[in-house]
């Protein structure tokens, strides 16, 4: 078995070219590289975040003044005291949907993170091989080789280093994506929880004044049997009592619904939190002893702004593999291996083969495609930092309406506990009038309205201020951290 020099190019060498040769291709190489490197340099690009005006403080704080350090918000959910409330959240957080999709995405993000990482190191692959030949009725001939390859490609201008950069912030996207996730998930929970405390709330609003009614509407007949009035009575009564009993079963619908939702925003079955929620219970009420941190601390604690801030991240790292895709490339392999005609001989006689390959790839023309790939990714760099500015401004908002919302409801529920209150008493001596005959019919009619009117708004004021609450806790980035 020979071999002639002249039969491969200066850079792949076998083990007949002289080892000085080896080496001088390997340095000629490694030379010419940091000659280019050092007369080529990426061009740099500002890698800070995009001008947003963060105001010093809130507008409309629920408390006596704003603090460096807020109320931590990692449970925000067990400030309302409910422990059913906090057994759905907990759940929701283990099996909603959403959830396992958004970490089956940081999986996929952390493994291409670590392809990436993979890429920078040399290859190393092993083989082997066993060929038996035969020509015009001579004897068969057999060769065996085993063998081991290497290759590798130095990152002279930074490519793939960006590259792995690029990955590494889309792994932090998709972290920061699961905690929005869960975020946004806990959120849902509690309102839906909350909305169904509320329902219920209504729903004994509606038969206690449907159970009042019924009385008035037992006077309306026994005075109208004595004579003391007339059946135009009777039938208004009646008329009343039977419009708050048909307001029930859209209740009692509306209550069903909202516990098909929390079942399946739980990762369960609609019908499977029927016995556990059916009991009435009262609306989870949270302290008011919430202190809020100035919004550049809010908005480094939500995880959609560190979303965007790693989306940035990632574009810039793009841009920089665009630009290094318009440099020259180099590749650096190698074999070596052991050839001989029997099994055997390869641990004993056999012959050892190896070779080194070092090559360059310089673009020279490809119609502008390497630069307008660079100016593809600049435009999506440009993408991601606007991105950032609307997620900001969001989150303000986000802040800002809750706390507007929340100051709202508190002291509108004031003055409906005041009117229901007063309503209370106003159809209780209506209905005594009534009875005694001091009044007409249509006075008791006005007053037991305007009582249910107002019971029923005091309960959705206090179902809205928890609402508020759970809105506040997530436009703070609650929940996650």
């Amino acid at each position: 078995m020979t071999s002639t020099q002249t039969d491969y190019p200066d850079f792949f060498l076998k083990d007949t070219v002289p080892v000085f040769q080896m080496r001088w291709g390997f340095y000629l190489l490694v030379a010419f590289a940091a000659g280019v490197s050092g007369c080529m340099t990426l061009p740099s690009r500002e890698s800070t975040l995009p001008e947003v005006p963060v105001p010093a403080s809130w507008s409309s704080p629920v408390s006596g003044s704003s603090a460096l350090t807020g109320t931590p918000l990692a449970q925000w959910w067990q400030r309302f005291g409910d422990p059913q409330l906090t057994a759905l959240v907990e759940q929701a957080l283990q099996a909603n949907t959403s959830v396992r999709s958004a970490q089956a995405a940081l999986q996929q993000s952390r493994a291409l993170r670590d392809i990436k990482t993979a890429g920078m190191l040399p290859g190393l692959s092993g083989s082997a091989s066993a060929q038996r030949s035969q020509t015009n009725g001579n004897s068969a001939n057999n060769s065996f080789r085993v063998g081991l390859d290497a290759s590798w490609e130095p990152d002279i201008f930074g490519g793939k280093r960006s590259a792995l950069n690029a990955t590494e912030s889309d792994a932090l996207t998709a972290e920061a994506s699961l905690a929005d996730v869960q975020v946004s998930v806990a959120a849902e929970v509690a309102l839906a929880y909350i909305q169904l405390r509320g329902q219920q709330a209504q729903l004994v609003v509606a038969a206690s004044n449907l159970a009042s009614q019924q009385e008035t509407l037992q006077i309306t007949d026994w005075r109208a049997q004595a004579g003391l009035t007339t059946s135009l009575e009777v039938e208004q009564a009646r008329t009343a009592t039977e419009q708050t009993r048909a307001q029930i079963p859209a209740l009692e619908a509306g209550i069903a619904t909202t516990r098909h939702s929390l079942a399946v925003l739980t990762g369960q079955p609609p019908n499977t939190l029927q016995t556990l929620l059916e009991p009435v219970q009262a609306i989870p009420q949270v302290a008011q002893d919430l202190a809020l941190a100035i919004p550049a601390q809010t908005l480094r604690q939500r995880p959609d702004v560190r979303s965007a801030e790693h989306r940035i991240s990632a574009a810039l790292a793009r841009v920089s593999v665009a630009d290094a895709a318009r440099y020259p490339s180099f590749s650096i392999s190698g074999s070596v291996g052991l050839n001989a005609l029997t099994l055997a001989a390869l641990t004993n006689g056999a012959s050892v083969v190896n070779a080194l390959l070092g090559s360059v790839s310089v673009p020279l023309f490809d119609g502008g495609a390497a630069q307008a790939q660079v100016r593809a990714q600049e435009a999506a760099l440009e993408q991601a930092r606007i991105g950032y500015q609307s997620v900001v401004l969001t989150a303000l908002k986000d802040v800002e309406d809750a706390l507007v919302a929340l100051k709202g409801d508190r002291a509108r529920l004031g003055y409906l506990q005041g009117a229901a209150a007063a309503a209370g008493n106003a159809a209780l001596l209506a209905q005594q009038r009534y009875a005694s005959g001091l009044i007409d019919f249509q006075t008791v009619l006005q007053t037991q309205r305007t009582l249910m009117t107002a019971q029923d708004s005091v309960a959705s004021a206090q179902a809205d201020i928890s609402t508020d609450h759970v809105r506040l806790y997530k436009a703070l980035g609650g929940g996650w951290l």
